[in-house]
């Protein structure tokens, strides 16, 4: 498994792991309609633009092929309604068959490199409520901070937990 920077021309391969992983991760928790529509280029075209961004930091994790099979992205916490959390996670994402492999902890591991070097010591994730992935957050330390922020995906009202790690530094290491 390689871990390396995102650069533009993988905003293909990203795309096709976000559409993939979203279709497989929230199966059931978000409608089928809605997950069926996803495209791979309008993703493309995102990741296109969350790369190029001085101020987002994307990281992505290879096969030993040199496929992309995982990413991880993230930046300052810019809303300012969480004081004494500096970063943010805006997503991390691997392919199922890559899961429970320990990809998910070098992503967060390299992201929260590039935080402290930028002088950010604590990070926060939103994660869907219903996303049993939530439990690889707790396990990397993080605990629940905000439990009642609601999001609208497909129609549907759904609940965001906020997780928290006051030290990044203990993952970063």
């Amino acid at each position: 498994m390689r871990i390396r920077e995102g650069k533009f021309s993988d905003a293909k391969a990203i795309a096709r792991v976000h559409v993939d992983c979203w279709r497989t991760t929230y199966s059931g928790i978000i409608k089928d309609e809605y997950l069926n529509r996803l495209s791979y280029e309008q993703r493309t075209e995102l990741w296109e633009r969350n790369i190029s961004r001085d101020d987002n930091h994307v990281f992505v994790a290879e096969n030993p092929e040199g496929k992309i099979i995982g990413f991880v992205d993230g930046g300052r916490e810019r809303s300012g309604n969480y004081p004494g959390y500096d970063g943010d996670i805006t997503s991390i994402y691997i392919l199922s068959e890559y899961q429970g492999q320990g990809v998910g902890k070098q992503l967060l591991q390299v992201l929260f490199q590039r935080f402290i070097s930028l002088q950010m010591n604590t990070a926060l994730v939103w994660v869907l409520a219903d996303n049993s992935s939530k439990t690889f957050y707790e396990n990397m330390g993080a605990r629940l901070i905000v439990d009642n922020k609601s999001i609208t995906i497909g129609g549907d009202d759904l609940v965001l937990l906020a997780y928290g790690w006051d030290d990044i530094q203990l993952i970063a290491e």
